[in-house]
């Protein structure tokens, strides 16, 4: 395991980014980027377990989320945060570097594999490649109605997303996940994820036919597909798996038994994701 993150600001042209690196500085870059309403500290495990004196792991908290600044409406979608990955590449000195990716943060990757393919060597999507289940997607639009509530303290609110069941197992990674984004409100405390720039990427996001980056990711590219549906349906069907395999033309693919929040935090992940970046 490696030492706890090092807090980074990440100044780019578009707004500020707070991000969390682990490993050494002079270690090959690894970007990191989460899902619709998570924070960068669902990097945890992960950077933990993969980062060491050849790797360094950077986790951004994208713009609206965590403590990334919250900048207007037209700024966001894939698009843009992808720019946003390249130029925090950029910043932290690294003109390649390797990708991983969770749920939108997948999308997030294939959009920023396309548009510059010859900086992103390695490319890692985990759990996200086509258009999900619809019944996989209840659960995360009630992830999306939780922001701008308001709740007594810190444990109240980690208390209600625990008992909500849909993060299993439940681990004190998590915890520290959903506390980091906590701040002070009258009444209590709330998310400081901004709900708008969440509902902007979700519309964008219903918009994409993100089958149509699929031939174009000439990069080495893993999926790590969640074995265990969400709810009542998956994020990755196994037939959207298996096309993408065939379709990608350097993808490969494996099955963790977690679910779609689970999967990040598995020991087999960490494993597979370290086997295919070796």
């Amino acid at each position: 395991m490696s030492s706890p993150p090092v807090e980074l600001t990440l100044k780019l042209s578009s707004g500020r980014l707070r991000a969390h690196s682990f490993g050494p500085e002079t270690g090959r870059l690894t970007l990191c980027v989460h899902g619709l309403s998570a924070n960068s500290r669902s990097y945890d495990v992960l950077g933990g377990e993969l980062a060491g004196p050849g790797r360094r792991l950077v986790a951004i908290d994208l713009r609206g989320r965590g403590f990334s600044e919250i900048t207007g409406p037209g700024t966001h979608g894939w698009s843009n945060h992808a720019r946003d990955v390249l130029e925090a590449a950029t910043r932290l000195g690294a003109e390649r570097f390797d990708y991983i990716g969770h749920s939108m943060g997948a999308f997030i990757g294939m959009e920023t594999a396309v548009q510059a393919p010859a900086r992103v060597e390695n490319l890692v999507l985990i759990d996200a490649v086509g258009v999900p289940e619809p019944a996989s997607l209840v659960p995360i639009v009630a992830a999306v109605q939780r922001l701008g509530s308001i709740h007594a303290d810190a444990d109240a609110y980690v208390a209600k997303v625990r008992s909500l069941g849909t993060i299993t197992p439940w681990s004190p990674a998590w915890e520290t996940h959903y506390r980091y984004d906590l701040i002070a409100a009258d009444g209590g405390v709330r998310p400081r994820t901004d709900h708008a720039a969440v509902l902007e990427d979700l519309a964008h996001g219903a918009l994409q036919h993100p089958r149509t980056f699929w031939p174009k990711l000439t990069m080495r590219t893993l999926l790590v597909r969640a074995g265990l549906p969400l709810g009542e349906g998956f994020i990755v069907s196994a037939a959207d798996r298996d096309a993408f395999v065939r379709e990608a033309p350097r993808a490969e693919a494996v099955d963790v038994e977690a679910n779609h929040y689970g999967v990040i935090t598995h020991p087999r992940t960490a494993d597979a994701i370290r086997s295919f970046l070796s």
